[in-house]
């Protein structure tokens, strides 16, 4: 994921930011409370709106309060960018394109992950007071800033596409309904906001070694069903190693990761449910272990 963070980041272990209705301050070098201008309105509609922004390093940190002028048509990450520019020219966010393609601007705003490029100001009331916090189940760089590398250590515990054997380069080929199957999954722009949404590590610290949440999970079925994936060839089976080292036995499909994602992935009906029903009839179905007993019999 690429990304661009002002004022600075850091590295290392740092506290998690309190739920968004936590109260507190903390030093900085904005104004809280003073209103911030901005470019002229043709349209005479901007209004002032109420912000409370999570400000913190790895000694700790708290909500601090703004008031920021909004015109018409913006996003909160326009907001954010308004108060670098007027009040807290040190207020760490990470973004890159503003266009929802690059996950890089992920938040919680009002206590749900967002995409700050994505969050219109046209969905909230006027006179609401919009919280904005950092992802809460990764570490605090700073402000907004989260350390987001236990995902790519997950992703490296993914083994990849095994080619198949008897195939050469330029001579895959695939169903169009197998290719439309995946391509969903393809979609990800990796904002991690399912990671942070699902309960299983944002509640439970415990179980961050044991489990690689939806994003990765997806991506092992993705790869399951591919038509050409040759790793059961090799000797690696998907589904048990999903349910063995990847933890798909935690996940209780309470759908949080697909109610947040950005690019509508159905995370939960298309992914992670098929890929239980695999796994289950991999380990627990008759049928299926015989059929497995009699082809290791065969092949020895």
């Amino acid at each position: 994921m690429s990304a661009e963070t002002h004022a600075g980041e850091g590295t290392g272990t740092h506290t998690r930011p309190p739920a968004h209705d936590a109260e507190g301050t903390a030093g900085g070098t904005g104004t809280p409370g003073a209103v911030s201008g901005g470019a002229p309105d043709a349209t005479g509609t901007s209004y002032i709106a109420n912000f409370r922004v999570w400000r913190g390093d790895i000694e700790g940190g708290g909500l601090e309060d703004f008031k920021v002028e909004v015109f018409e048509g913006e996003v909160v990450l326009d907001i954010v960018h308004r108060l670098q520019a007027t009040q807290t020219p040190d207020l760490a966010v990470r973004w890159n394109c503003k266009a929802g393609k690059c996950g890089s601007c992920s938040a919680e705003i009002n206590g749900r992950p967002r995409l700050l490029c994505m969050t219109r100001m046209s969905i909230f009331e006027r006179s609401e007071t919009i919280t904005i916090t950092p992802l809460r189940t990764f570490p605090v760089v700073r402000d907004l800033v989260t350390d987001v590398s236990f995902n790519y250590t997950k992703a490296r515990e993914i083994p990849s596409f095994v080619p198949p054997a008897d195939l050469g380069p330029g001579e895959y080929r695939m169903q169009q309904e197998d290719v439309g199957r995946s391509q969903e999954f393809r979609k990800c722009i990796e904002c991690f906001l399912c990671q942070d949404v699902c309960h299983v590590v944002r509640d439970h610290e415990e179980n961050k070694q044991a489990f690689a949440g939806p994003r990765f999970l997806m991506r092992v079925a993705e790869l399951d069903m591919h038509p050409l994936d040759g790793a059961e060839e090799s000797g690696l089976d998907r589904k048990s190693t999903a349910q063995e080292d990847h933890g798909l036995g935690y996940c209780n499909i309470t759908k949080c990761c697909t109610e947040v994602c950005p690019e509508g992935i159905k995370i939960t009906d298309n992914a992670l449910i098929p890929l239980k029903e695999r796994a289950a009839d991999r380990k627990y179905d008759p049928i299926v272990w015989l059929g497995n007993k009699i082809r290791r019999r065969n092949g020895a």
